[in-house]
């Protein structure tokens, strides 16, 4: 019994202990718990028992199962505890096991009679409770339940019910069997009558039948843990004798009696503990006693790991569970707090990543880990976390700053914070929030912070505060005045976003009266016919004079009969070299004399003489006199007699003295050469003479006498001498605006425009010079003449005199007729002609043509329109298609060529024909395509009929792929191709052929280069592959890619398998890359993983990749392959190795490994026993099992169910047999099969318990075979030295001797006759092992030779580097990475390789060294600083490429609405065009009305009709409309003059947009307003053709209205020329605005001002257009009462007729003046248009600098971000 009970104690000990790790493991690697063991030692003073035997006196017992002894009663006295000396105490402490001899001698027993009694053991913690083995002296209890208490027994749980009977004592509790672990079931098997002493209960709370799969569940960690057990039983076996006697006595002999209690279980710590200790000191430490206090790991605590340590709290205390000890986590603090506690709402927000929640943050932080600052606080971005000074106080203004002085407390880039940043208040700025914004003044704690600057934001200083941050004083610029800066300084105007607040009025000083303006428009007080803001522009028709204005032309003077005109033709390419029609050629000693009486002022005036060289040398004398008719009025001074050279280099020359004109006197100017060179023996000289120019000496006009400035700028540009050369270089701006002034100056305004109307295209002249628009050919600056070489002057222009080069003598005609100067021989106008039938120009001759005709062509003499089908230079020969001798003369002598039909036919195919001068046969020469001696066949490579009217031979349309030589390369008749070349197919070749690929069009068909294996099936055919016709693509099997199927795809292998290629399937983390190796398809594998597809661990390794592989641990000695298995990592043995490793000899074989020897041949036979036995084991253990699955029915499931079978058929058989038979005798029968199955029931069931009970002693005679087991193994050595012993005594012996010799001897024969056979036979086991060792000693004799030749290599590679490394002096290498440590011997301070510190570690480097180690540690500092600067300065870039990118998106903006825009404005400037159009048509047909006859009933019905309609506005509205519409355009140019000041910001381009948009609507509303006036202008056509012919006073109104018309057209041709003006104007606005383009402006004043004009002129438009709608509907009721009143306006039609005058002449004038408003509008609109365009391209070009801006920038970011 105690070897059992020893047994159970083992068994449940190991598979307790098995749940936990190995306990030298110390919980590093997982869940931990302590050793199990029994629970009551050293608690024998916790365990009670609620009924004890003998507490309060003796007492008497009687024992049932003493039958044979003598004495049957004893006594039980417990008031003392047992000892020797009082061996009758039956305490419960005598329960707890102590394994001594007297074991049985010892026991608890209760009161007699007593059946519900209690055995409770109260725990001081919580433990793991595995099993309960209970050994009773009595018989066990009839019924007992085993509880536990997980709380301290507030509450208990059952475990499991105990009782013979479970039905009567535990009614509703099931019987079993269990179906899982936790399951609560009534149990029989130990609550028998049997045995009646040494009876066990043994309960596990793990039954072992059930594999638990996770053994770390809260479930079953639950299920095992207690603080309280408690045992009550609650029925006594009687045996029945409480039924039959109640007497007193029969008490005695029954009553519970426990030998020993053995409480298996550990101390529970949640798998966070791998021993315990004790709970309290008292309690003590007896030997083997299982403590009740956790040593606690894993940074857990309490007395059983319950809860974690106070500073772990960052994760939720979690019970460890198998590999994962669920440790406790330090809470992150950061150094700032020292306690902290869990927070689940903060554990579920982190994602299950952090709840610590530190307590009492200090330094200044809180938050979560204290990361954060508090309020008022920020974290200093440059140092740690952990650093006590890491949040510094906020340093802001609490008057600037919001919330109080609230500043960011950390730097995030992304969300605009800045550590330390202030946040302030709306007008508040600085670091600090300490200054008030710009534009903003008095920092004050009121809720904006400042007071907002009533500064003008036009005149005040843009770029800083715009007033005095304490006062608010504005700052005004330089021409601005007033606190608010909203006034100029006198002669100062246009308060604006300039830079000097307000532009000077800048009044022009010869236009303008003075230099005062408005300060509103900055328009000046211009002279007469002077316009413009400075008075610089000029009126229509007026024009102000250039410098050499007052030109008298030497053709023009007076000279003698020596001096001549020499007129030259303007060239075509360039500007003229002299001045009117040419020169005048003045010999040496003539003279010429020039009138003057136009002088403009009187004034000096310089003398300039141009003319052009003819001769080489200098002309040295030019005299010129000045004759005056009177004196001189003047105060100036003045020479009229001097003398000038001419210099061949130069074309014009300046008296040296200035002349003095009177205005309004006549003078004459002499002129003369008398001399021309001292050097020069020229026979005749003579020079030519262009012209003299009269220009005012500027230095003695006012404007330049008081501004010593303007005369430098007018000397520096050199205005005078840009004004002396005929041909002129583009004048300045600057030169322009002081001829202007000059010119104004001189004439005291203007001077109008002198145009010829027959000469000229208007009469309106350039501003700039007067010159007159001349028509083709006329010059002149009134153009009133005819160019050199041209003549009459006329409307269209003059004419040309073409005068032949050849025939006339020069180009030029007579200026009437047009009559050129002939050479003899040539006649006509031009001189250009020979006579009829001549030719040869200038030399004519006859024309020479054979008789077939008389004319020639006059310069090349070939004849012209041959006769008689002839042709050639000569008409010598016969036109194409005809044959003959054309030199024959008249008669026909050319013929038709018949091919076949003759020239002019339908069927005429040959180029022409010849006939041979032998045979006299006619030959055609035959057209392409075709052939035959008639060419009526088609030649080869065309088909056709032409032997049928209409037919025609044609190309076969063969795309080229057939021999056009071969006649049946295609069809003749129907074009079809036969003979296809170069691999092509179909009626056309247009096909490539089958296997081939290409474009049949261009012969470039190829045959299809597919790889049969990689194609697929269908795709070859008996060796020839197809593919795509057009692209060569082979249609591959699956995997395969390539135009001919030739390779594998991406990530795929296996192309040689001929099915395709296969998925490399290589594992994506294990393998470097999803592509393997095509042929074997092996993945490239990561180290430490191998197979094919990398997914098992590399060679010679072991285990699951994806957790951890191991290497092989096998004995070289006894493996037989170096690959362990790749699962399990068992090794592969040889014969007669075992073990994991292959270290161990093997079962059947015996000896020291490796040396191992197979076992005698007698464990052969006792192997096969044992096997055979455990082979049956391993059936009775599986039959088991299999009953308990399926019960013990099971074997007699046949029987049972053919049993049930019968019943069933006989029960049929009886419903529904018709034989009336008793059934009495069926129904007996029935009831004893009813029974005959109870019986078998009940039978089964008492073999299921049976069964049961086997398996139990099956596991209790398990453990008794272990221990026979050994016992046998012991027996049996006993046995061999018995016989060793006996041997021993039988050899001392003689008789025992002999035997045992002879015995041996006989064995020795035997062994000698094995021997023989095993050596001498062929095959004998001797020759084989002599064969194989002969074998193995070549194989060793050869690898001894490989391996002393490797060896003697390897000895001799190893003596070359153990020379070199004795050569080898690694001082200078340590000084050059350590530093020079100054000292050879020893290591010295700087360390070097190989030497240590005081601390054994290893010493190189150091402050000072110098060598390479430190300066890589000295790199490596300066590398983080660096680093750290960089992600400062890349957050400085982010802020700049954020502010970049916004740009630029706005830009990008800005460019889409000004596209927008332009659109919109083209498409309104459309519209517009097209109602001017439809407009003047109106007019023109009310024109052709009013002229045209109607008769009188026509106009008195048509009168009645004009009588009711009226027009919708009266004539002051429209008076009213215009006038707005002209303030709106003008308003209009005001906003495009702001717009132009703002060209070199990028906020220009917004504005400009935004003015388009508002010019694009304003017109919208124009075009609304002209469709409104259209519809008038209809109902006035209806009118008007009503009134034609009423009366003679109507044709007056027309004669009246065509006037008005002609004066309407006058005034457009004035507005016209304006509108040019004003374009020229803003074009000067415009090179205004490219100087100050480098100003930057503020435009957000500009902008409201615009917007506030756009707003004004759209609400006047607006009003304009309610007015007409309700005049319009107004008229139209009034209309409707006319028409109803129809019938009674007969009798007032004389009346109305001369109302319908009156209305008639209104009408007219209002259509003038619509017209003449929409054409100004039009004009506007021009002006606007060209505007915006200009406007468009500065965009452009903005949006190019800043393009350019954002490349420049993203380069310098690239740049930056590189920064090492």
């Amino acid at each position: 019994m105690l070897l059992l009970h020893l047994a159970v104690l083992l068994s449940t000990g190991w598979r307790a202990g098995a749940q936990g790790p190995d306990l030298g493991d110390v919980c590093a690697r997982g869940s931990c718990y302590p050793a199990t063991g029994d629970l009551l030692i050293g608690r024998a003073h916790r365990l009670t028992a609620s009924s004890t035997c003998g507490l309060s006196g003796p007492e008497r017992f009687c024992i049932v199962s003493h039958l044979q002894e003598t004495q049957k009663c004893f006594e039980c006295d417990s008031r003392e505890n047992y000892n020797k000396n009082h061996l009758n105490s039956h305490n419960i402490e005598n329960v707890v096991t102590t394994f001594t001899p007297d074991r049985l001698v010892t026991w608890w027993q209760s009161e007699n009679g007593v059946e519900n009694v209690t055995i409770q053991l109260d725990l001081e913690a919580e433990f793991h409770f595995t099993h309960l083995i209970m050994t009773f002296k009595t018989f066990r209890p009839a019924a007992m339940v085993i509880e536990r208490s997980m709380d301290n027994g507030n509450t208990w749980e059952v475990y499991r019910y105990f009782a013979y009977d479970c039905a009567t004592s535990f009614p509703g509790v099931s019987r079993g069997p269990l179906t899982k672990v936790d399951d609560i079931i009534c149990d029989g098997r130990y609550s028998d009558i049997e045995p009646s002493t040494q009876g066990e209960v043994i309960f596990r709370v793990l039954d072992p039948a059930f594999e638990i799969a996770d053994p770390y569940s809260t479930r079953i960690q639950n299920l095992l843990k207690i603080t309280n057990l408690r045992v009550r039983m609650e029925r006594l076996h009687t045996m029945g004798d409480n039924l039959l006697d109640s007497r007193e006595q029969l008490k005695e002999k029954y009553y519970y009696a426990l030998y020993d209690m053995v409480v298996r279980g550990n101390c529970f710590c949640y798998g966070h503990a791998s021993k315990c200790a004790p709970t309290d000191w008292s309690e003590g430490d007896a030997e083997g006693m299982v403590h009740g206090k956790c040593v606690c790991n894993h940074f857990t605590t309490g007395l059983n790991c319950e809860k974690c340590q106070d500073f772990y709290q960052d994760l939720p205390w979690r019970p460890a569970r198998g590999r994962n000890t669920n440790a406790c986590k330090r809470c992150e603090c950061n150094q700032h707090a020292s306690t902290c506690h869990f927070d689940m709402a903060m554990y579920l927000a982190s994602r299950n990543i952090s709840g610590g929640v530190c307590d009492d943050c200090q330094h200044n932080t809180m938050g979560q880990h204290c990361e954060l600052c508090k309020p008022f606080y920020y974290q200093h971005p440059e140092r740690d976390i952990r650093d006590p000074e890491i949040c510094e106080q906020c340093d802001c203004d609490p008057r600037g700053s919001l919330h109080g002085g609230v500043c960011d407390a950390v730097t995030d880039v992304p969300k605009g914070q800045i550590a330390g940043q202030c946040h302030c208040k709306p007008n508040v700025e600085g670091e600090r929030c300490s200054e008030c914004r710009q534009g903003y003044y008095g920092l004050s704690q009121s809720e904006q912070g400042c007071q907002q600057c009533t500064c003008s934001p036009l005149g005040t200083i843009p770029g800083g505060r715009p007033c005095d941050t304490e006062t608010g004083n504005c700052f005004c610029k330089r021409f601005v005045t007033g606190r608010n800066c909203e006034q100029c300084l006198p002669q100062h105007w246009g308060l604006s976003n300039d830079m000097d607040g307000c532009r000077p009025c800048d009044c022009d000083k010869g236009g303008a009266i003075d230099n005062n303006c408005s300060a509103l428009t900055g328009h000046c007080v211009c002279k007469e016919h002077i316009f413009g803001r400075r008075c610089d522009q000029v009126e229509s028709g007026f024009y102000f004079i250039s410098l050499d204005h007052y030109t008298y032309e030497a053709e023009e003077a007076r000279f003698g009969p020596g001096v001549t005109v020499v007129p030259r033709t303007p060239p075509v390419n360039r500007e003229p070299t002299w001045t009117g029609i040419g020169f005048a050629k003045v010999p040496e000693g003539e003279k010429m004399e020039f009138s003057i009486d136009n002088t403009p002022k009187s004034m000096e005036y310089e003398l300039l003489i141009r003319y052009e060289p003819q001769l080489p040398d200098e002309w040295e004398q030019l005299l010129v006199e000045v004759k005056r008719s009177r004196p001189l009025e003047g105060q100036c001074s003045t020479t009229d007699y001097q003398s000038v050279s001419l210099r061949p280099g130069s074309r014009y020359v300046s008296l040296p003295w200035p002349v003095c004109f009177d205005r309004g006197q006549n003078y004459t100017v002499e002129l003369s050469l008398p001399h021309y060179s001292s050097h020069s023996n020229h026979q005749s000289p003579y020079m030519y003479i262009d012209s003299m120019v009269l220009m005012p000496r500027v230095n003695s006009l006012d404007l330049f006498s008081g501004s010593q400035f303007d005369l430098d700028m007018f000397e520096r540009y050199r205005c005078l001498e840009h004004s002396r050369s005929v041909v002129k270089a583009r004048t300045t701006d600057i030169c322009r605006d002081y001829v202007f002034s000059l010119s104004a100056v001189l004439h005291q305004g203007t001077m109008e425009c002198v145009c010829d109307p027959t000469g000229s295209y208007s009469s309106i002249c350039d501003p700039d010079g007067g010159q007159c628009q001349c028509r083709t050919n006329v010059m002149g600056r009134s153009c009133n003449s005819c160019s050199p070489g041209y003549f009459l002057l006329g409307p269209s222009g003059c004419k040309s005199c073409e005068c032949d080069p050849q025939g006339a003598e020069h180009p030029f005609c007579h200026e009437s007729t047009g009559q050129c100067t002939c050479v003899p021989g040539a006649y006509g106008r031009q001189c250009a002609h020979c006579l009829p039938s001549h030719w040869g120009f200038p030399h004519c001759q006859p024309c020479q043509c054979n008789g077939h005709t008389e004319l020639c062509h006059p310069h090349t003499g070939e004849c012209q329109g041959c006769k008689g089908h002839t042709t050639g230079h000569n008409c010598e020969r016969c036109e194409r298609g005809y044959f003959g001798d054309a030199l024959l003369g008249t008669g026909g002598q050319c013929r038709p060529c018949l091919c076949p039909e003759g020239p002019g036919s339908r069927r005429q195919f040959a180029e022409g024909c010849f006939q041979d001068l032998r045979s006299q046969k006619i030959s055609c020469v035959c057209s392409p395509g075709y052939r035959g001696s008639r060419c009526d066949e088609c030649a080869p490579g065309f088909y056709g009929n032409p032997n049928v009217p209409g037919g025609r031979c044609q190309p076969c349309q063969c795309n080229g792929n057939i021999d056009t030589l071969d006649p049946e390369a295609c069809d003749s008749r129907t074009g079809t191709c036969r003979k296809c070349l170069y691999h092509t197919q179909g009626t056309a070749c247009q096909y490539c052929k089958r296997g081939y690929y290409g474009d049949a069009r261009l012969q470039s068909c190829r045959r299809c280069m597919c790889n049969e294996i990689g194609t697929a099936s269908h795709g070859c055919l008996d060796g020839e592959c197809v593919c795509d016709g057009a692209t060569g693509q082979c249609p591959c099997r699956p995997g395969v890619v390539g135009q001919n199927c030739d390779q594998c795809a991406s990530e795929m292998w296996n192309f040689e398998s001929g099915d395709g290629c296969q998925f490399c399937q290589c594992h994506p983390v294990h393998s470097y890359g999803s592509s393997c190796n095509l042929l074997s398809g092996q993945c490239s594998c990561k180290p430490g993983f191998g197979g094919r597809t990398c997914d098992e661990c590399r060679e010679l390794f072991w285990g699951n990749p994806e957790i951890k592989c191991h290497a092989c641990d096998c004995d070289p000695r006894g493996i037989a392959s170096e690959q362990c298995n790749k699962m399990t990592g068992d090794c592969v043995c040889v014969e007669g190795v075992a073990g994991r490793r292959c270290d161990t000899c093997g079962r059947g074989y015996t000896g020291e490994f490796p040396n191992c020897e197979p076992c005698h041949q007698c464990f052969s036979s006792w192997n096969i026993v044992v096997s055979e036995l455990t082979n049956h084991t391993q059936y009775l253990l599986q039959l088991v099992d299999n009953i308990k699955v399926s019960g013990v029915t099971a074997p007699y499931k046949v029987t049972i169910d053919s049993l049930e079978k019968s019943v069933s058929e006989l029960t049929t058989i009886l419903e529904h047999d018709p034989i009336s038979e008793p059934l009495t005798h069926t129904k007996l029968l029935l009831q004893d099969a009813t029974a005959l199955v109870a019986r078998l029931t009940q039978s089964l069931n008492h073999t299921d318990f049976t069964l049961e009970a086997v398996s139990e002693n099956h596991n209790r005679t398990k453990i008794k075979l272990d221990s026979v087991k050994d016992d046998a193994q012991k027996l049996d050595q006993t046995i061999k030295d018995l016989q060793e012993q006996v041997e021993l005594v039988k050899n001392s012996d003689i008789r025992g001797a002999t035997d045992s010799i002879t015995k041996y001897y006989q064995h020795s024969i035997m062994a000698e006759v094995k021997a023989n056979r095993s050596t001498d036979g062929p095959g004998s086991t001797v020759q084989q092992s002599a064969g194989l060792r002969q074998t193995t000693e070549d194989i060793l004799k050869h690898s001894k030779e490989n391996f002393e030749k490797r060896l003697e290599q390897n000895a001799q590679k190893m003596n070359e580097f153990a020379s070199q490394l004795e050569a080898l002096n690694l001082s200078k290498l340590s000084d050059e990475v350590c530093g020079d440590s100054q000292d050879t011997e020893g290591c010295g301070p700087c360390g070097g390789i190989g030497c240590q510190s005081e601390d054994r570690q290893s010493h190189c480097g150091g402050e000072g060294c110098g060598g390479v180690l430190t300066t890589a540690k000295d790199a490596l500092t300066k590398t983080k600083d660096f680093d750290r600067e960089i992600t400062q300065g890349l957050e400085e870039v982010h802020k700049l490429n954020k502010m970049v990118t916004e740009a630029r998106i706005r830009a990008d903006i800005a460019r889409n609405s000004a596209h927008d825009v332009i659109l919109k404005a083209i498409q309104s400037k459309e519209r517009v065009e097209l109602n001017n159009q439809e407009l003047r048509e109106l007019i023109q047909q009310i024109r052709d009305f009013l002229t045209n006859g109607t008769n009188p009933n026509t106009i008195d019905a048509l009168a009645n009709e004009v009588l009711k309609i009226r027009l919708p506005v009266s004539s002051s509205e429209l008076k009213s409309l215009t006038s707005d519409i002209r303030e709106s355009v003008s308003g209009l140019t005001r906003v495009e003059d702001v717009l132009s000041q703002s060209a070199d910001h990028i906020a220009r381009a917004q504005n400009l947009l935004r003015s388009a948009k508002e010019a694009s609507e304003h017109a919208t509303d124009i075009k609304n307003q002209a469709d409104q006036v259209k519809e008038a202008l209809e109902e006035s056509e209806r009118a008007q053709s009503a009134v034609s012919n009423v009366t003679q006073q109507t044709k007056t109104v027309i004669e009246s209205t065509n006037a008005q018309l002609t004066s309407v057209e006058s005034e457009i041709a004035d507005s016209e020329f304006k509108m040019n003006n004003g374009t020229k104007w803003l074009f000067k606005m415009e090179t205004e605005v490219g100087l100050l383009r480098n100003k930057e402006l503020d435009l957000s004043n500009s902008i409201d001002h615009t917007q506030r004009s756009a707003e004004y002129v759209t609400q006047q438009a607006e009003q304009t257009r309610h007015e007409l709608d309700s005049e319009v509907q107004r008229k139209f009721s009034r209309v409707k009462e006319v028409m109803e009143t129809r019938s009674g306006g007969v009798l007032d039609a004389h009346r109305r007729a001369e109302d319908l005058q009156q209305e008639a002449k209104a009408l007219l004038g209002h259509a003038i003046n619509s017209l003449e408003r929409l054409r100004e509008l039009e004009r506007s609109y021009a002006v606007n248009q060209k505007i915006l365009e200009e406007k468009s391209q500065d965009l452009e070009v903005l949006e190019n600098e800043a393009q350019e801006l954002l490349q420049e920038i993203s380069q310098k970011v690239s740049v930056y971000s590189t920064c090492a």
